[in-house]
């Protein structure tokens, strides 16, 4: 064990924490590409309907939920440097392989295979060009499910409990902020160079990132950049059972065999989390351009781009300090962390509550939408870096991605059913027109209340679920 011996202590967990940022960010401006380009790029050559990209965002949502399933035992299977290195080189290949699907459909279109050569603008080309499309999804998700188990088994290694929330909130706001970066630069490179490049450039940025990692990151303990009394503080959880120079292995650091997690509630109150709340994020994430340009500012104009960068820039300032808010409550108040956690989860819930307001406020101004859903967002943001955190908190460090990976699978379906739901609905909903109401709302737009009201309350009805499956702080020990 090779570490620098100084007094002060080092502070190369937050440098792990930023290369968690990083990646995170990379992550969702990959996810982003096609949600900023679809509607006023790429549906003008394929014809694409809302039910088409609803498609093709609930099959990346079910294949991530899938492999989110073994992501995270394979996380812990080949270690968080080999794992995180496998997933985000699969996920930027993924990405980068979007950019091909337009001419792999003109070329499939004239091969003959389909019977005479398929003109542009049938149905039989628009099919062609969804299934391209879905092909290259999947392959995106199966890299990018393996982003959040690698990154909270990371904060895992590197942060006592108390600190972990924060650091999560922390990286977490990647997702954010790469919500934030996109509209800001993806519509430029797709006007300015076409669709295809956009997904390519974005793409690239994750094979940058994949080789800085090999070099960087080591666990604490075998790092020459954590010292003594960094990973004495790391390791600060276990004080009392530790020696005065931290050991290599946590002394409730036990293996848990993946049928055994699903026997226990904690693992189910996680999944309940998970389930009720994530597609509410990747709605916003996937819709929230696409429902921008149905009210008159595509996300080619200057507007529209405004629209979406103070909708993230919202949930990026609020969001991080989602984190904190339960370290005040430990320190302050003298909870335990997941007391805490759960105290500062039911705040956050309150946040989307708002969403249910969007589209009947949206005909006075379109900033006002904006708004409520960036306080949403931030609310969704901070309840994500807290939920994430109790798994840390109850289970051993060797199922930590593990038990990630099985909550983000049941996320992963929940999105799942949110996004083809959504698909599905606003084109039923735009066919009915004026036949279609809800709550005074008709068409269209009807179709998107309903989705709102159900954002609203889902994190209170996801809190309420957990706190009767996890009353009381219950760590996972061995027998």
């Amino acid at each position: 064990m090779s570490q620098i011996q100084t007094n002060k202590m080092t502070n190369w967990r937050w440098v792990m924490c930023a290369m968690l940022f990083a990646a995170t960010t990379v992550n969702y401006m990959d996810r982003q590409v096609l949600s900023l380009t679809w509607k006023d790029f790429i549906s003008k050559d394929f014809n694409w309907t809302d039910d088409d990209y609803g498609t093709i965002t609930a099959v990346f949502s079910i294949f991530y939920a899938f492999i989110s399933l073994f992501a995270g035992k394979f996380i812990d299977w080949m270690g968080t440097k080999k794992g995180y290195i496998w997933a985000i080189v699969i996920w930027s290949l993924g990405a980068c392989l979007h950019a091909a699907c337009g001419w792999a459909t003109l070329n499939l279109a004239n091969s003959g295979w389909f019977g005479e050569n398929v003109v542009k603008g049938t149905l039989i080309f628009t099919s062609i060009s969804v299934y391209l499309f879905l092909a290259c999804r999947i392959v995106l998700a199966m890299g990018e499910a393996g982003n959040f188990p690698a990154a909270i088994k990371v904060t895992a290694e590197y942060f006592p409990k108390k600190d972990r929330a924060y650091a999560t909130s922390m990286f977490n706001a990647g997702s954010s902020v790469g919500a934030l970066a996109a509209p800001l630069t993806i519509p430029i490179l797709a006007a300015a160079m076409g669709w295809e490049m956009s997904f390519i450039i974005i793409g690239a940025i994750g094979f940058i990132w994949a080789a800085a990692w090999a070099f960087m990151y080591e666990h604490p303990h075998e790092s020459k950049n954590v010292n003594e009394a960094e990973l004495n503080y790391i390791n600060s959880d276990n004080q009392q059972e530790e020696t005065a120079t931290a050991t290599t292995t946590d002394s409730n650091d036990f293996k848990l065999s993946f049928g055994e997690c699903f026997t226990y509630r904690q693992t189910w109150a996680f999944i309940v989390g998970k389930a009720l709340t994530d597609g509410v994020w990747w709605f916003f994430l996937f819709w929230a351009p696409a429902y921008f340009s149905e009210l008159g500012y595509p996300s080619n104009t200057f507007t529209g781009q405004m629209l979406i960068f103070v909708l993230y820039l919202i949930v990026t300032v609020l969001s991080i300090y989602g984190g904190y808010l339960p370290k005040l409550f430990v320190e302050n108040k003298g909870m335990n962390p997941y007391a805490g956690r759960m105290r500062a989860m039911l705040i956050f819930a309150f946040l989307p509550i708002f969403a249910m307001f969007a589209q009947p406020l949206a005909s006075t101004s379109v900033w006002l939408p904006c708004i409520i859903i960036g306080l949403a967002g931030a609310g969704h943001q901070a309840w994500s870096a807290n939920l994430y955190s109790t798994i840390g908190d109850m289970f051993p460090k060797s199922a930590i991605a593990t038990i990630t990976g099985i909550g983000t699978m049941f996320g992963g379906l929940g999105s799942f059913l949110i996004n083809k739901g959504s698909g599905m609905l606003f084109t039923y909903a735009e066919g009915q027109g004026d036949a279609f109401t809800f709550f005074g709302v008709t068409g269209k737009p009807a179709g998107y209340m309903i989705i709102f009201c159900y954002c609203a309350v889902a994190y209170l009805i996801a809190w309420t679920l957990m706190k009767t499956l996890v009353p009381k702080y219950k760590p996972i020990v061995k027998e």
